[in-house]
């Protein structure tokens, strides 16, 4: 196996040279995650790096995760996983998994790096958030299961993330790295129950850049063969591939270093390095063993056949046909705590917008007001919302 192919190399539209990326998929990089983009790039991207490379199929992943609009101006944004929380509806689970890996694949993506496990159980974490179905481990179970089984339907790879759990801790590991205080019983009995329970389902298991230091003191788990290895391997009896969170993220360091300790671990995936023709380098002149070699390829391989297996890919239009899942999600996720207070033609409400863009705004919403006679004002320092 050529050593390049441990590596897949992220690109972003307008930033990447398209150039480089040919180069590095006629190198034989087993595959590319993609970031940004337009529907016409990213069909026109998978396109050319697949015929650029000498593998039988590249795979091409993405972090679609709330799908194609989190990335993409002319894809739809589907609801986040905590609003199929507050739904609490595997049906509309599996349908956001069955529209984002049918948009996916229309584009020429094999691979969604999905579903997020990990708990809300800390309302300061960063970088979990709204990306997790919930603070219920049973509940992350079913609306995870719903979800997995749906990209599945549609013939799209999984990836459950970010094991063993990001969802207590309160740094955004893509700046430093975060600390998460537990025991491996505590983890057992929390945050690895959903892992624990779908990883037969899932297709690849990302580990997240997170530090345990009851588990390991010296290493983040995405670097940990006791984690990595005896944990998801030997305890979890988990035997499927396994990849790093984006190695360029500022919570590993030296991402060469990182790079091989991770292999060390029994990954098989290096994902997204800042510098991927540089670890290339680095790897060869490491001369990686043979069977780390071997392991990665039969991995790739199997998710290479199963990405063929899932037949024809549909056409855009046909995956971005129009439906009424965001609305139908929206409704059924609306969340009342307390009363409620009345508000009556004349009066004004104050209001606060909070990360608008240009697909989610308010202006709908204080449309209606206005429509029965309610005044709207921005929320002024020391005014109390309505």
């Amino acid at each position: 196996m050529n050593t390049a192919r441990l590596v897949h190399p992220g690109f972003w539209f307008n930033k990447t040279p398209l150039q480089e990326a040919l180069a590095l998929a006629k190198r034989g990089v087993g595959g590319f995650c993609l970031y940004g983009g337009t529907r016409q790039d990213v069909a026109d991207f998978t396109k050319a790096v697949r015929a650029a490379s000498p593998l039988e199929h590249l795979l091409i992943s993405a972090d679609y995760e709330d799908g194609l609009g989190r990335w993409l101006p002319d894809a739809p944004l589907l609801p986040s996983n905590m609003a199929l929380g507050a739904a609490n509806d595997e049906k509309l689970a599996f349908e956001k998994g069955v529209l984002t890996a049918r948009q996916a694949r229309s584009l020429g993506v094999d691979w969604i790096f999905a579903p997020v496990l990990d708990l809300a159980n800390n309302p300061l974490n960063p970088i979990v958030n709204t990306r997790s179905f919930g603070e219920n481990p049973q509940q992350v179970i079913r609306l995870g299961r719903a979800f997995l089984q749906g990209l599945a339907h549609a013939g799209a790879l999984s990836s459950l993330k970010h094991f063993p759990g990001h969802g207590d801790t309160s740094t955004d590991s893509h700046v430093a790295l975060p600390v998460l205080q537990r025991t491996q019983e505590q983890l057992l009995a929390r945050e690895l129950v959903p892992f624990q329970t779908l990883l037969p389902l899932a297709d690849s298991v990302m580990l997240g850049h997170l530090f345990i230091p009851q588990l390991d003191d010296k290493n983040p788990a995405s670097l940990s063969q006791q984690i990595a290895r005896e944990l998801l391997r030997n305890t979890l009896h988990y035997h499927g591939c396994v990849l790093t969170d984006a190695l360029l993220m500022k919570a590993i360091g030296n991402e060469k270093q990182a790079a091989w300790q991770a292999l060390q671990a029994d990954v098989n995936i290096l994902l997204v390095p800042q510098d991927p023709n540089g670890l290339i380098d680095f790897l060869e002149r490491k001369k990686v063993p043979a069977e780390w070699l071997a392991n990665s390829q039969k991995m790739q391989d199997a998710l290479c056949a199963k990405a063929k297996q899932a037949g024809p890919r549909p056409t855009q239009e046909e995956a971005f046909a129009d439906n009424d899942f965001a609305r139908r999600t929206a409704q059924k996720a609306i969340v009342v705590e307390g009363q409620l207070p009345p508000i009556r033609p004349g009066q004004t409400v104050h209001y606060m917008e909070i990360g608008n863009t240009d697909q989610k705004a308010s202006a709908t919403f204080l449309q209606k007001l206005l429509e029965r006679e309610v005044q709207v004002q921005p929320k002024r320092s020391g005014i109390s919302s309505v």
